[in-house]
């Protein structure tokens, strides 16, 4: 949605350049503090900073207010962002859902989503390191779960080789 510009509210893309809101009366104080710290370092002349004073008090927008301090240590002064604006919020990297996804799909495909969950839980984390996203915790539960299937593979190959060989043992004494 894309208001007109000069109309009250300011374009969705036009948060950087929102000089032309109207000043508080706060926000022309905060300027002639600036005004006064920089006539007290010597920043200023006495005329200077009188002139400035008047155009501090005269000025209705933030553009105006700017310029009568831009000059100056702390003069800087921005429109604040209005609460309306959307707030980016970074994406969820997709390997970390999916490795999330792998490590609970574990019971439902045998095992056969256990490797799966540990390799994309690894370049999920990878990713979210290099570009911000989020979703470290999704990719830590998938390599838990991963990993946690694996070993409870492994326990159960060990089981079943060491009831063959007992199993397989005993028959052969019983032969003798």
């Amino acid at each position: 949605m894309t208001m007109r510009p000069g109309y009250g509210i300011p374009a969705w893309g036009d948060a950087g350049r929102a000089g032309y809101l109207r000043a508080s009366t706060a926000d022309r104080e905060r300027a002639i503090d600036v005004l006064k710290a920089g006539f007290a370092e010597g920043r200023l002349t006495k005329d200077e900073y009188d002139a400035r004073v008047s155009q501090a008090y005269a000025a209705r927008t933030y553009a105006e207010l700017g310029a009568v301090t831009a000059d100056l240590p702390g003069g800087q002064v921005t429109a604040p962002a209005p609460a309306w604006y959307p707030v980016p919020v970074p994406r969820t990297n997709p390997l970390a859902i999916a490795s999330l996804a792998c490590g609970l799909a574990q019971p439902f495909t045998m095992g056969l989503t256990m490797i799966p969950a540990v390799v994309l839980g690894h370049a999920a984390h990878s990713q979210i390191r290099r570009t911000g996203e989020r979703g470290s915790g999704l990719a830590t539960a998938g390599l838990v779960l991963g990993w946690l299937g694996i070993a409870l593979a492994l326990l159960i190959a060990l089981a079943v080789v060491a009831s063959v060989a007992t199993v397989h043992g005993t028959a052969v004494h019983a032969g003798h």
